[in-house]
């Protein structure tokens, strides 16, 4: 992989795959090798706008490929419409035990990393997975304002925010750097985030540090948290194949999102947005609004396994058939739109 890159002044870059011709510009475009200015990683270098931003996520390292050319990716606008029931699927289990670990305001997103030192592996199993899986990492998506945020979107509806929890494959793969490269690698639950009145305690253990996360760079430990507590009811769920929606884009994730969500308050929202995606010196835009764009389904299947009620109606010729398709969700986005309760 790739390690370092460099900032080497103004260029123009063009890249022409399968007739597909973009073209970049930018002033201190990074992109080229050798002994230039400033040392950098293209992990930091990626953004959720402009010309590294997720249009061109797929250009800007040949091992981001898929971003631009995948068939499987994520995130996804979920039809109910759409959704195949599945008898077989199982409830979902998380363990419940308590780690510890380091939020980090990375300049793209929330990231809450799992210390390797945790006394306890936290491994999600069950549900639509066949392997055990163990928790890494969570990312914290939201927007600047109630109408957009989650990534993934439910019927064409945003939440405000949408918290992914990742692990790995540890029946097959010893990492998640291993683990995301390959098939059935990678686990992601996705969780919306709604505004209400309240938050659980043991969420309020994240929320409580969003306002010392202010810029890139800054850190803080979490100790003993317990991230099945922080989650809702889980027994519900849909689930998809699909990738990660950060670079690379790997196409090794099982997803499954949970029916319901969990709370943050109007305060801690604020806080929230204050975020920024630069230093203290260069604070940037805002760190919000870092969600990808929905890709689009293609030929795939979500299934879920959300209780469709049994009921029974006439056809058009007479005949009592059972209807077994359940459509309404837990939950629709932005309901409270037009509540000034809500708005911040």
């Amino acid at each position: 992989m790739i390690k370092n890159i460099y900032r080497i002044g103004l260029y123009d870059f063009v890249m022409i795959s399968n007739s597909i011709k973009l073209l970049v510009l930018h002033f201190g475009l990074i992109l080229a090798f050798g002994n230039w200015g400033v040392q950098a990683s293209w992990d930091e270098w990626w953004t959720y706008d402009g010309i590294s931003g997720p249009k061109y996520w797929g250009v800007l390292n040949p091992l981001w490929k898929l971003c631009s050319i995948g068939k499987r990716q994520s995130p996804i606008d979920i039809d109910p419409d759409k959704l195949l029931f599945d008898p077989f699927l199982k409830n979902l289990h998380i363990d419940k035990d308590k780690v510890s670990g380091t939020i980090e305001n990375t300049g793209q997103s929330l990231v809450f990393r799992v210390d390797k030192e945790s006394k306890y592996v936290l491994n999600i199993t069950e549900g639509p997975l066949t392997y055990r899986y163990q928790f890494q990492e969570f990312y914290i998506h939201f927007g600047t304002d109630n109408n957009l945020g989650s990534e993934h979107k439910i019927q064409g509806y945003s939440f405000p925010a949408e918290i992914q929890l990742y692990g790995y494959n540890t029946d097959l793969y010893s990492n998640m750097s291993e683990a995301q490269m390959k098939s059935q690698g990678i686990v992601g639950v996705s969780l919306m985030v709604q505004i209400g009145q309240t938050t659980n305690s043991e969420f309020q253990m994240v929320t409580n540090e969003f306002s010392k996360l202010l810029y890139k760079g800054s850190l803080r430990t979490i100790k003993d948290i317990s991230i099945r507590e922080m989650l809702p009811d889980i027994k519900y769920y849909m689930t998809y194949e699909g990738s990660t929606t950060h670079p690379g884009c790997w196409e090794t994730t099982v997803w499954i999102v949970l029916n319901k969500p969990i709370y943050i308050t109007r305060r801690e929202m604020y806080h929230l947005r204050k975020l920024s995606q630069g230093s203290v010196e260069h604070p940037k835009a805002p760190l919000g609004n870092n969600s990808r764009p929905t890709q689009d389904l293609r030929e795939r299947t979500v299934r879920t396994n959300i209780n469709f009620a049994q009921r029974t109606e006439a056809d058009p010729q007479g005949k009592t058939c059972k209807l077994n398709m359940h459509k309404n969700m837990y939950y629709k986005a932005n309901d409270w739109t037009s509540d000034s309760l809500y708005q911040i």
